[in-house]
């Protein structure tokens, strides 16, 4: 019987991807308590602050300087989707959008002609430290959709399914499992047509048990990310923590586990096959977009930013939520 693994690979910072996918970095930080100002309660001594991605005493300031997180940067041409296992995440954007998400929240952003947003991570709790997990994804548009209007959707963890088997539980975030649906995707995304298969799934495997994926008929790339645990099995292959593996989809796929629990994110889509060019936060199918990409940004700054600060963070005392730009308010 053939193999469905095709290839095997370490998983760095970010994670290697297929087509649709265009991005995946695994942020896993143990912060320290917070301060009333919801920063650590820590020296920052000896971090680069403005571009703090060495990992120190546990954990990171990325791009902020007093708070952890991403102060506001633009995007245009796909969408991230940000899971938030553990922790939170404030975020802010120009189209007067806000959220504070977490502990196993999901945000979805279509970027589209473009957007700006920050991505702050507050350390909430002062009496305790405040680890964080998360994953950011970025799933490109078609080029018939580079251009359609940003959009923000939250999808709150209480209506994410997760489903329980013998041995241990898959998130669907996006996608289906035997029957189980994800929630609705944003309106414009390639995740939006069932027929494109793309699926977000966050699998957790107890020792010494065992997890199927059912093959598809539809070509499809599918890329399995091991980050939690000692080492898999599959058919006669033997995976190591931090490795990534592309599946043959047209094959089943039975994730044999060892002595200890673990974690997987697998994603898979099928391809756009379309001319992918990057520059920084802009993705456009030709070198001619991206400079029109830049050039707009620079006159229109995609709208502007309406928050007080580029590292923009909501009060302590809020709990999660999502303002919308038309103004409507969730609360959770």
């Amino acid at each position: 019987m053939k193999s469905p693994v095709k290839n095997s690979f370490p998983l760095g910072f970010p994670w290697q991807t297929q087509d649709p996918f265009l991005f995946c970095v695994y942020h896993l930080d143990h912060y320290p308590k917070g301060k009333e100002d919801m920063s650590p309660a820590a020296t920052l001594e000896g971090r680069n602050l403005g571009n703090d991605f060495t990992v120190k005493d546990g954990w990171r300031m990325y791009h902020g300087q007093t708070i952890p997180g991403f102060p506001s940067h633009p995007h245009r041409g796909f969408e991230t989707i940000t899971i938030v296992n553990k922790g939170y995440c404030d975020h802010s954007d120009s189209l007067g959008a806000a959220g504070r998400f977490g502990q196993g929240d999901v945000q979805w952003m279509t970027a589209g002609r473009g957007v700006q947003h920050s991505e702050m991570f507050p350390l909430l709790q002062t009496e305790k430290e405040n680890p964080l997990e998360l994953f950011q994804i970025w799933l490109n548009l078609p080029k018939a959709s580079k251009f359609v209007d940003p959009h923000f959707k939250m999808l709150w963890h209480e209506d994410i399914p997760t489903i329980e088997f013998e041995g241990g539980t898959v998130k669907i975030v996006a996608g289906l499992y035997e029957d189980v649906t994800a929630p609705k995707p944003a309106p414009d995304s390639w995740a939006a047509n069932a027929e494109n298969e793309v699926a977000i799934w966050n699998i957790h495997l107890n020792a010494n048990t065992s997890f199927s994926i059912p093959k598809t008929d539809t070509p499809i790339n599918r890329t399995l990310y091991f980050y939690e645990g000692s080492e898999l099995k599959i058919g006669d292959n033997v995976i190591q923590r931090n490795f990534g593996i592309a599946l043959d989809a047209s094959h089943d796929t039975t994730i044999r586990n060892g002595r200890k629990d673990a974690s997987l994110l697998m994603l898979q889509g099928k391809p756009l096959d379309e001319p992918v060019v990057q520059y920084g936060p802009f993705v456009m199918n030709t070198e001619e977009e991206i400079q029109k990409a830049m050039q707009e940004y620079r006159i229109t700054q995609f709208g502007g930013w309406p928050w007080p600060y580029p590292d923009n963070v909501h009060p302590k005392e809020k709990g999660r939520f999502a303002q919308y730009p038309d103004g409507s308010l969730v609360e959770k």
